[in-house]
């Protein structure tokens, strides 16, 4: 009775892995597609799509627009994240449950509606730069990541090491960056990898606030769906998974996926 239910527990398992694959899986097998439409590559594999990803008209402009945002809103999200959370977990702040929901708010909006909203915020008083409005709205974004993660993180870390350091001759600062940050590193890494996807992937709120010569990957990739859809985009929707995945084994081989995911100490 206890191996039968084992076998069935293993069983939906794979067919729940296969479920969630299966879509990614298709997209890989269309990038190999020998015709100019989205087709599987059942009679030979042909790999011209991807020689064209380098051509697709305002690909690079786009590209480096999403890295550079995705970058920075990720970078300043971990500031203002990680000094948020402190006083939310150390600070004893009076509502501090309160203001770490609001803080996480964002996510429990559809895009679009986020999108719209910061539209007519941006607009009212008077913002209409496209690049920093971007900027803007994904620090909106990824700064729910990375309060969430660390609040999660600081709750298990021990502030009595930041004592132990003051006393031993470090300045704050120093029990800081001796002690704390590479105690929650599996926590920067986790919301930095949270915050950079999600910046990167973004299309909901973006579309709002790009202009003709602003305009992200996403965007770029659902313009050139619109115009003249072929398996280029299926090539370049596979090296964005291949890199994602790259990311995922360097975070492996960096502190461990178990430590990311919060099952070991």
């Amino acid at each position: 009775m206890r191996t039968a239910a084992l076998v069935f527990s293993w069983a939906m398992a794979i067919l729940a892995c296969l479920f969630l694959l299966a879509p990614l899986l298709v997209i890989a097998a269309a990038s190999l597609s020998p015709t100019p439409v989205f087709d599987l590559p059942v009679g030979g594999a042909s790999w011209r799509w991807y020689g064209r990803i380098a051509s697709l008209e305002g690909f690079w402009p786009a590209l480096w627009l999403s890295v550079q945002i995705a970058l920075l809103s990720t970078a300043l999200s971990l500031v203002a994240g990680t000094m948020a959370a402190v006083a939310i977990v150390r600070g004893r702040l009076a509502g501090a449950e309160a203001f770490a929901a609001a803080l996480v708010s964002p996510l429990m909006m559809p895009g679009l509606v986020l999108g719209i909203a910061l539209l007519q915020y941006l607009r009212g008083v008077g913002f209409t730069a496209s690049w920093p409005a971007l900027l803007m709205a994904h620090l909106v974004i990824t700064l729910p990541y990375v309060a969430r993660t660390m609040i999660a993180g600081l709750s298990r870390f021990d502030f009595t090491l930041i004592e132990a350091a003051l006393t031993l001759g470090c300045t704050w600062p120093q029990s800081v960056l001796r002690v704390m940050i590479p105690a929650l590193a599996p926590s920067f890494l986790v919301a930095g990898l949270f915050s950079f996807l999600a910046s990167f992937d973004n299309y909901p709120v973006s579309i709002f606030l790009t202009d003709v010569r602003t305009k992200t990957l996403p965007i770029k990739m659902l313009q050139y769906i619109e115009e003249a859809p072929d398996p280029t985009l299926a090539a370049l929707s596979t090296l964005i998974l291949l890199g994602t995945l790259v990311l995922l084994v360097i975070a492996d081989r960096a502190v461990g996926l178990s430590r990311m995911a919060g099952t070991v100490e």
